[in-house]
């Protein structure tokens, strides 16, 4: 296996494709047969409104196998449990502004790292909603012409798949030293952050405003490893042991 070849098998070894309450069968079909084309094999279905169905079949064409492979998955959760980088596809605009990447920059930040990767798309017609984005480090847009930006959702992977394919190419795989932290890794640690928050009275629940989404924005941008992770879960740890003692400092 030359080089190239192996840079592409290695980057479809460990990147997934979700897609998220897919309405239309069909589509499924039709983005299987896109990451086929481009060496891709990984794809996790998160409540599909309906499958298995003969529309994904047909328009499989050929990737029947990618099909028969597919991981279904009830919640984004499960799907992303042992991700350490989640970009998630997104054509509207965001109240709250969240890193956003072109498909491009993306599929070069992914070839460009041995990270486990998931990059997650919505339902066809609302896409994914504000709790699902928070699960992502980044936001990945493709631009468009400004007279007509509906992008079928087929369409929309098949686009991600060539950039992957393209970067994968040319890209020399650096791995981390430590091993990053995994999706789960990180909600586990947003839940504590959450409850210390609140214990302190940083943090009101009956009025959050957007105060928990903008403190994931910072950790996902920061792309924790496991040991800055430990660290942060000793420190909220070490206050939980001083509220237990009733000790004021």
């Amino acid at each position: 296996m030359d080089e190239e070849t192996d840079g592409i098998a290695r980057l479809a070894r460990r990147t997934r494709i979700v897609l998220v309450r897919t309405s239309h069968p069909g589509n499924i079909g039709g983005a299987a047969r896109a990451m086929k084309t481009m060496s891709l094999e990984r794809l996790v279905l998160v409540a599909p409104l309906r499958y298995p169905h003969a529309d994904a079949t047909a328009r499989a064409t050929g990737a029947d196998d990618v099909l028969e492979r597919a991981r279904i998955c009830t919640t984004l959760e499960e799907a992303l449990a042992d991700c350490t980088f989640v970009i998630g596809a997104s054509a509207r605009q965001r109240t709250l502004p969240w890193p956003l990447l072109d498909a491009r920059t993306a599929a070069e930040r992914v070839a460009a790292s041995e990270e486990e990767t998931a990059i997650v798309f919505g339902p066809e017609q609302s896409g994914l909603d504000n709790r699902e984005l928070e699960r992502c480090g980044a936001l990945l847009r493709i631009p468009t012409g400004p007279a007509y930006a509906s992008l079928n959702l087929a369409a929309a992977v098949q686009i991600v798949a060539y950039e992957l394919h393209m970067a994968a190419r040319v890209a020399v795989a650096r791995a981390p030293e430590t091993p990053l932290a995994t999706a789960d890794e990180l909600e586990y640690f947003y839940a504590h952050l959450q409850r210390v928050m609140e214990a302190a009275d940083f943090l009101d629940p009956e009025n959050p405003k957007h105060l928990m989404r903008r403190m994931r924005r910072l950790f996902n941008r920061a792309h924790l490893d496991r040991n800055e992770l430990n660290i942060m879960r000793g420190l909220l740890a070490a206050y939980d042991k001083l509220r237990e003692e009733g000790i004021e400092r």
